[in-house]
């Protein structure tokens, strides 16, 4: 058995001891030992450093602030600046 595996096995016992030793033993919470156990190990690769102000991707092009995006719904657009009324106008002329 390899040293991931005795990991899981026992992160699966312990599982099955804070439920109460429920029938059916620590192979019920064998999948879900298996998970946390993958995203424990895992953590720091799926962790990356934001990019800097002026960075440049892999393609060689500049990293664009995502700040724009995230205001995007704070900008108005035409409706919101009266183009739309819901009031009547007088006619003009006579």
């Amino acid at each position: 058995m390899d040293d991931f595996e005795s990991r899981v096995r026992a992160r699966a016992h312990r599982l099955w001891l804070l439920q109460g030793r429920p029938p059916g033993g620590a192979d019920d919470y064998y999948d879900e030992a298996r998970e946390l156990v993958a995203i424990k190990e895992n953590a720091a690769q799926a962790r990356k450093p934001r990019p800097r102000a002026g960075a440049v991707g892999p393609s060689g092009e500049p990293i664009e602030s995502i700040v724009p995006v995230e205001n995007e719904g704070d900008v108005p657009t035409l409706t919101d600046q009266g183009e739309e009324s819901t009031y009547p106008h007088k006619r003009g002329g006579g």
